[in-house]
């Protein structure tokens, strides 16, 4: 996606695999989830339930939040496409693919 310059569209589904795996990991502790695209709200609540989100708290989890909104819903005259670059995208790759991981080994056990 990066290549073809769809950087809004690559930061949004980064931000929507982020937020599935942490909702996954609530699920997984028999909580249901909130209806809530905060990544940090979802991480906070899985301290809670006494799962071990230091690795989380190093990750750019508000700036991944942040594009869940802001790739999707134009702010004010630009559309999301004119407002997200690699810059923006490569990182936001890396937090999903980082949460993911995460989730999925503690999901693993």
């Amino acid at each position: 996606m990066q290549g073809q310059g769809f950087h809004a569209q690559a930061c949004y589904l980064a931000a929507q695999a982020a937020e599935k795996a942490l909702k996954a990991l609530v699920v997984a502790t028999g909580v249901t989830p909130p209806h809530s695209h905060s990544l940090e709200r979802l991480m906070e609540l899985l301290d809670r339930q006494g799962l071990n989100v230091e690795p989380l708290r190093e990750l750019r989890l508000k700036a991944l939040t942040r594009m869940s909104s802001q790739t999707r819903y134009p702010q004010g005259d630009e559309a999301p496409a004119d407002l997200f670059d690699a810059h923006d995208s490569e990182p936001a790759l890396e937090t999903a693919t980082s949460v993911v991981g995460l989730a999925t080994a503690l999901l693993a056990g």
